[in-house]
């Protein structure tokens, strides 16, 4: 089997079923199999995948498992020489998986793949990016990405002036659909489980770089990526587990030190934003920016309470489990 592609799915029968279609419709020269790993959808997802795609194999995990423990069902499953890690709210556009087959197979110093990411209006969502540090989300904090056109710096959290249209390495390439060489990606464990949203892709593709093998990125493949199925639902509840995956993240990879400088720049970029919100709140008032408003003081205390390290060593915070979450 040259590909395997693994979709995460909870609740997602009304993206799940354009994005299995636009597979089965665009691809024509790759042999391949296709993995829906089912986090408990009560929709009827699993169901109506069975009926309209018999030869999806769905793996039913029965529970919310989040997308790097609920990814790993499928992956387990996966015999591909490749495989391909793809969001339910994506569509694959004409030819592109067998092109980005080719292009990989044209790149053996690389073990892991990118490719050109669209809003549904078809301009580039950001997908390749360098890896989060601290000083780079400062520059974001304090808005000084536009230093990015002074000179090309390694303090900015984006390719600046790079909008995907032609091939590069990358850090590390969005969750929502990335490919990867299948005997590495076993090698590595797949997805670390202590991330249950948000950063599980970054730490992998950390661990890719670390093992040996680069990530190449080509525009030849491109996919839709509608984005937000999930968030929109639980906003607040998102925003929360963003940070407490990146207290993981920089704890694991710069130890105490590093989680105590996220939570501070962390604290720094919620303020600003908050009294920004604030002044526009005042100025122009409507219900939106009163959500936003709220999901911002909510954060910041979350922050201020919080004591990272004992966080991240103990767990000493509401469990993950009450939280509905899913995709990236």
């Amino acid at each position: 089997m040259k590909l395997s592609i693994v979709i995460i799915c909870w609740n997602d029968w009304k993206v799940i079923e354009d994005c299995l279609r636009s597979i089965f419709e665009s691809t024509h020269r790759t042999e391949y199999e296709v993995i829906v790993s089912d986090n408990g959808s009560t929709d009827g997802s699993v169901e109506k995948i069975r009926e309209q795609f018999p030869t999806v194999r769905v793996v039913e995990n029965r529970a919310n498992l989040g997308f790097g423990k609920g990814n790993n069902a499928g992956i387990r499953e996966a015999c591909g020489d490749y495989v391909l890690i793809l969001n339910p709210d994506t569509i694959v556009h004409e030819g592109s998986l067998d092109r980005w087959i080719e292009f990989a197979d044209r790149h053996p110093e690389a073990g892991a793949f990118g490719c050109r990411l669209q809003n549904s209006d078809g301009t580039y969502q950001r997908s390749g990016r360098p890896f989060p540090t601290i000083s780079r989300y400062l520059m974001a904090a304090l808005g000084l990405r536009f230093l990015g056109h002074l000179e090309r710096p390694v303090l900015l959290d984006e390719y600046e002036g790079w909008k995907g249209d032609t091939e590069r390495e990358v850090d590390w390439q969005s969750g929502a659909c990335l490919m990867l060489r299948g005997d590495l990606l076993r090698k590595l464990g797949g997805f670390d489980e202590q991330f249950f949203y948000q950063f599980e892709e970054v730490d992998l593709c950390r661990r890719v770089w670390g093992s040996g093998y680069r990530i190449r990125f080509t525009p030849e493949a491109s996919i839709t990526h509608l984005g937000g199925q999930s968030v929109g639902r639980f906003p607040i509840r998102f925003a929360l587990e963003v940070h407490r995956n990146g207290y993981r993240y920089f704890y694991k990879h710069y130890g105490s030190r590093g989680a105590r400088q996220y939570r501070r720049v962390m604290l720094l970029k919620l303020w600003i934003r908050e009294g920004g919100y604030s002044l526009l709140n005042q100025i122009r008032p409507n219900d939106t920016l009163k959500r936003r408003l709220e999901m911002y003081r909510t954060t910041i205390r979350w922050h201020q309470k919080l004591d990272p390290i004992e966080f991240v060593r103990h767990g000493t915070e509401d469990p993950v489990e009450q939280i509905s979450l899913q995709t990236t």
